[in-house]
């Protein structure tokens, strides 16, 4: 069988791995699954849905949903005749859901809840014949069971022809990247787009083919946990749906997986309270659990310890470290991490606790994948991005930007050329970030090109090469340097509380909220030597010379952070701009 288009995928699961788990779900009685033969006739069914109601080739449908297995069934109805998915993330605000769904030029939309249907209701309702229906039941809006219903047992003969016309050059989907700044772009990939880095990442990984399970719980509205199904797709992985964050401890716990994806701020979430268990014991107990988080903290895969680290590791993973992969469904054997940087202390951590964390980096419009780090320890370079994938080509421009080339890469940006002219230039992707190479061929990534600022004196610094090392002490979670203009870089810091909290305790300090916490002076005194010690890393024009504690993580739904994770700087420097000014009254640290 040919693997040319999206869809060819699922056929060869059904060819070759078929599994009476192939996309799953909770509802009120347990798991609902679909085999891969009801994944395959579903779509199918839905397809002939579609035709019925008018949807034809390359009319674009938008999909707005946590998720769930009848989001990727109607996405796979889609591609099948040739019409066009538009993926929403569901933390949209309605203003920029009506500008997508009128620059995409929307056709049909399926929402996955009442919230849902009540704002893409909102964002379509100037539209003459938008109609919306929703996965869960909704009172007054139409399920997507009506589609299903709508198609009958249609024309098998049609749709085999109109399975058939679809090219592996054809447009996909369009996928609205959020941006930190504007408005968001439409990224344009084609099937080749995405079934060449599937592939490419399949090669990659070492996955267990039709055996693995794996739990998703990244929006597939992004296109890292999409493609990465797509992967499960074609290894014969089951696919477990949690439906927020809330629920990924109960479904680790319930199914066991061997493989997830995930973003930095979820292992450091995990880390908060790993470090915070060490509260509930006493005497050697605790400290036998301190010392194994150290250890774990500074671990390195690589290295060979002699007869006395073997049996201090092997105490620690009895002991603790055991407990850790039971957290984590006790199964666990690979974690791929992307969207942000990983720090360093977090993946050996997790080496440590036996379990593999590949961190990968990519971006809408290489479909996503660009580089990844080698699944074994001997090669593994904690602290990099690891290796092009085999079809990939990557270079360092002149000015440092990293530009990559390959059968990944986007088609383009709909409707607007200039950006599209701007970002492929020459044949080659230009990412916007900064990195280079190390002597092994891994890739760093030093910052991004447009958030690099000039100080008053002169000199550049590149803000995310320090938030990153900042964000290695275990005191910072969350931080943004600043001083574009200014005399010098500060930085507004969101302390983890959860540590933090723990050292206040040993401290003798009765500090119960986190105001308390940042207003105290020996909190600040803490996180001043924090800054301090890393500074001395850094050129004297790049070093933090002032702080300003912040009582609160930034978020997704505050619309500090972009639904990828990332900081919206311009947002935060608005919002936090009295603060920002306060570190540049009186005298430098």
């Amino acid at each position: 069988m040919a693997l040319t288009r999206v869809f060819d995928l699922i056929r060869h699961q059904l060819a070759s791995y078929p599994r009476p788990d192939c996309l799953n779900a909770r509802d009120g009685h347990g798991w609902r699954s679909y085999s891969t033969q009801d994944v395959v006739d579903t779509a199918d069914r839905l397809s002939h849905g579609l035709l019925a109601m008018g949807i034809r080739r390359g009319d674009k449908v938008a999909l707005v949903s946590n998720n769930c297995p009848e989001w990727l069934l109607v996405d796979l109805a889609l591609q099948q005749i040739g019409a066009i998915s538009v993926p929403l993330y569901p933390t949209l605000p309605v203003d920029d859901m009506r500008y997508i769904v009128d620059h995409a030029g929307i056709k049909l939309a399926f929402a996955g809840d009442k919230a849902l249907f009540q704002r893409i209701t909102e964002a379509t309702s100037h539209l003459p014949a938008c109609p919306v229906y929703t996965f869960a039941d909704v009172t007054g809006a139409q399920s997507w069971h009506e589609v299903l219903l709508r198609g009958g047992d249609g024309h098998p003969a049609v749709l085999d022809a109109l399975r058939d016309s679809v090219q592996a050059d054809d447009l996909l989907t369009i996928i609205y990247t959020s941006g930190t700044t504007g408005r968001p772009k439409g990224v344009m990939l084609s099937h080749h787009n995405v079934v060449s880095n599937a592939m490419a990442v399949s090669r990659f990984t070492p996955l267990e083919y039709g055996i693995w399970k794996a739990v998703s719980f990244l929006p597939l509205s992004h296109v890292f946990e999409r493609s990465v199904t797509y992967i499960y797709f074609y290894a014969g992985i089951g696919v477990y749906h949690a439906k927020n964050v809330d629920a990924i401890a109960a479904t680790l716990g319930d199914v066991h997986p061997e493989v997830f994806t995930t973003v930095p701020r979820l292992l450091e979430k995990v880390y908060e309270k790993l470090v915070g268990k060490q509260n509930e014991l006493h005497g050697v107990t605790r400290k036998l659990y301190q010392a194994a988080i150290r250890h774990a903290e500074t671990f390195e895969p690589r290295d060979k310890p002699g007869v006395i680290g073997r049996l201090r590791h092997q105490l620690f993973d009895r002991l603790v470290y055991s407990k850790w992969r039971a957290a984590l469904g006790g199964n666990t054997k690979m974690i791929v991490v992307g969207s942000a940087a990983l720090q360093p202390r977090l993946s050996r951590l997790f080496w440590a606790a036996g379990i593999i964390v590949s961190e990968g980096y990519g971006m809408t419009e290489a479909s996503p994948i660009l580089t990844g780090n080698v699944f074994n320890a001997e090669h593994t370079a904690i602290g990099t991005v690891g290796v092009p994938m085999d079809n990939v080509e990557i270079r360092i421009a002149p000015d440092g930007e990293i530009i990559a080339r390959g059968p990944n890469i986007m088609l383009g940006y709909y409707r607007d050329p200039e950006q599209t002219a701007e970002a492929l230039k020459d044949g080659w992707l230009h990412t916007g970030d900064v990195g280079e190479f190390d002597a092994e061929g891994n890739l760093r990534i030093t910052d991004r090109k447009k958030e690099m600022f000039k100080t008053s004196c002169g000199k550049y610094v590149a803000p995310q090469v320090i938030e990153n090392k900042l964000k290695e002490s275990a005191f910072i979670d969350q931080v943004m340097v600043v001083g574009d203009g200014r005399k010098y870089a500060s930085a507004l810091v969101v302390p983890l509380f959860e540590q933090l909290r723990t050292w206040c305790v040993q401290q003798g300090l009765n500090l119960r909220s986190e105001a308390e916490m940042i207003a105290h002076p020996k909190v600040r005194e803490l996180i001043e030597h924090e800054v301090k010690r890393f500074n001395r890393l850094f050129g004297n024009w790049e070093q933090v010379k002032k702080i300003a504690l912040v009582d609160r993580p930034w978020s997704i739904d505050a619309g500090e952070l972009a639904p990828t994770l990332k900081l919206r700087r311009k947002v935060i420097t608005e919002r936090f701009h009295t603060l920002i000014d306060s570190m540049y009254a009186g005298h430098a640290l």
